[in-house]
């Protein structure tokens, strides 16, 4: 090999530097936590599809003269998330950093972790409310007028809506500044490329779910638990709980990952002894458990 052969620059598409090897290891390790995020969103796109069909066939008068539209509803979800991240940053935080002595109150995953659970009571209680929708189309002999307005208040949508606004305020804010904390510092705009990609994974997700429901509980009749043409004689209850179910599955895997997750290593470069220039490191993780020996270094 000659000597001016050395002096050329490495290849960087056939050579790989140790520390690109660490920063494509640090986003490996957040697929998994990445992959779970996708089924609050497919949770979540029901809003805008059978939940919108529930209200259009719901009461929705305020006053005899003003009635919300249906697509209306979904600012019931917006208030709320605002409503919870305020208070989440006054309230909950100075009083959860009390106890756990954390600058954010909990962890980045415990607060995802809080979101997956609400999103599960979110849909949970979203089939007692279809239920109750039917029982009173069936009361009132609508069940074969599916453009008929059932005598029953729009507002019984509220709770549904409001837990779904309150599971993103949890989740996708934390899966957020999840991904922004632990991509490496060259890969900033890896973390919104894998938030966007996760929420539109969610819906693609959501419209596969739909036709395997519409394909495996199909009947003799033509007839499916999500009818396009009456919803009145569909079962968008069992198919709320089937994606409740779904979620129940999803945070025991989630649980796994995040006990599984090892968190990225920073390292931590602290002057002593500067009349002698003498200098110490120390490679630290950047998990919650290890902020005390930042902040001791920090002093």
């Amino acid at each position: 090999m000659m000597e001016e052969d050395n002096l050329k620059a490495p290849n960087l598409w056939r050579t790989s530097t140790v520390h690109r090897v660490e920063e494509l290891k640090c986003v490996i390790r957040m697929g998994p936590i990445w992959g779970s995020g996708i089924l609050l969103i497919t949770a979540y796109a029901q809003q805008g599809t059978f939940s919108l069909q529930q209200a259009k066939t719901m009461d929705r008068h305020i006053t005899k003269s003003f009635e919300i539209p249906a697509g209306s509803m979904s600012v019931f979800t917006v208030v709320t998330m605002l409503a919870t991240i305020a208070l989440y940053d006054r309230l909950f935080i100075p009083v959860a950093r009390k106890f756990t002595g954390l600058d954010r109150g909990i962890t980045f995953l415990h607060r995802m972790g809080i979101g997956f659970v609400i999103s599960v009571f979110a849909t949970l209680v979203a089939g007692f409310v279809e239920m109750k929708r039917k029982k009173a189309a069936f009361a009132h002999g609508l069940i074969d007028h599916p453009h008929d307005i059932i005598p029953i208040s729009v507002f019984w949508l509220v709770p549904q809506y409001a837990l779904h606004g309150m599971a993103e305020a949890f989740m996708s804010i934390g899966q957020l500044e999840f991904f922004y904390d632990q991509a490496p510092e060259s890969m900033r705009s890896t973390a919104a490329a894998l938030f966007w990609t996760s929420t539109s994974a969610g819906n693609y997700a959501s419209t596969l779910l739909v036709s395997l429901v519409h394909k495996f509980s199909a009947g003799p009749n033509k007839s499916n638990w999500l009818p396009d043409n009456n919803l009145n004689k569909g079962k968008l209850e069992h198919f709320y709980w089937f994606i409740t179910l779904l979620q129940v599955v999803n945070l025991i895997y989630y649980i796994f990952c995040a006990k599984m997750y090892t968190f990225k290593p920073i390292q931590v470069v602290k002057k002593e002894g500067a009349e002698h220039g003498e200098k110490w490191s120390l490679l630290i993780k950047s998990g919650p458990e290890n902020l005390g020996a930042l902040r001791q270094l920090s002093k």
